[in-house]
């Protein structure tokens, strides 16, 4: 967003590292929040990025925002997540802000173990609250959903429901970090204002995020088959809620280039 910024001229704006990101916001707070972000706006065009779950500000008379995002594999996802907290640069950043490392087992901790053995890390039961979660991201929807109590219980139909119904109204496009190229053409055809250039970007030689390889965790083991499969066993209505976004998507695409077809 950075890049695109310069290209197209809009002020590029994103939450700190430290600040928590925002599950179970009541009204007043939602309001507080939003009202902070527009006041951070100095320029026409403004882009602000941040790790919250979805907010309904049409009863604060706040201008709306196009909202966008962007969604993975499930599975995929907390696999990750799972070994990228244990990375050393993700637990130095930690350190600067909790004045404290994990032990050692914390950071030799296997994934698969930890599905096999039911730890509580590795929870990913129905219905499974705040109280009893590992906060690994494991709820997708979540982000869609919002701060309603209904969000909270994992991978259940209710959340799920709420979390479509907030994007088919609200938001513009989501996104799929497995389907860049899709992705990058709808948004270009979809927003130009911000997104207008970016697949050209990507693809830049040598400096487009294409060629960069600064995000792949090299301390993330392959993760068998097996253990994947017991998974998504689990994660039945957060693979709905994936297909839906997915199948979203790409209706926008084809529906910029009319000539394909399903």
């Amino acid at each position: 967003m950075i890049q695109l910024g310069k290209k197209n001229d809009f002020q590029n704006e994103r939450s700190p590292f430290s600040k928590p990101t925002g599950i179970y916001w009541g009204v007043e707070r939602q309001k507080e929040e939003a009202t902070r972000i527009l006041e951070l706006q100095e320029e026409p065009a403004f882009v602000y990025v941040e790790h919250m779950n979805y907010m309904n500000i049409r009863p604060f008379n706040l201008p709306q925002p196009i909202y966008i995002n962007m969604i993975r594999d499930p599975v995929e996802r907390v696999i990750s997540w799972f070994y990228y907290k244990r990375t050393p640069w993700n637990s130095v950043k930690m350190y600067k802000v909790t004045g404290k490392f994990g032990n050692r087992t914390h950071y030799t901790k296997n994934f698969e173990d930890c599905v096999l053995t039911h730890d509580p890390e590795c929870r990913y039961d129905y219905g499974l609250m705040f109280k009893d979660d590992s906060a690994d991201h494991k709820r997708q929807s979540l982000f869609f959903c919002g701060h309603s109590p209904i969000c909270e219980p994992f991978n259940t139909p209710a959340a799920i429901a709420r979390a479509k119904q907030n994007i088919e109204r609200d938001f513009s496009v989501i996104g799929s970090w497995e389907d860049t190229n899709v992705t990058l053409t709808v948004l270009e055809h979809y927003i130009p204002r911000f997104f207008k250039g970016s697949m050209e970007l990507y693809y830049e030689p040598k400096t487009g995020l294409a060629f960069q390889k600064e995000n792949i965790n090299h301390w993330k083991p392959k993760v068998s088959e097996r253990i994947k499969q017991i998974m998504r066993a689990n994660f039945t209505q957060e693979y709905e809620f994936y297909y839906f976004c997915k199948q979203r998507l790409y209706r926008q695409y084809f529906a910029i280039n009319k000539h394909l077809h399903f």
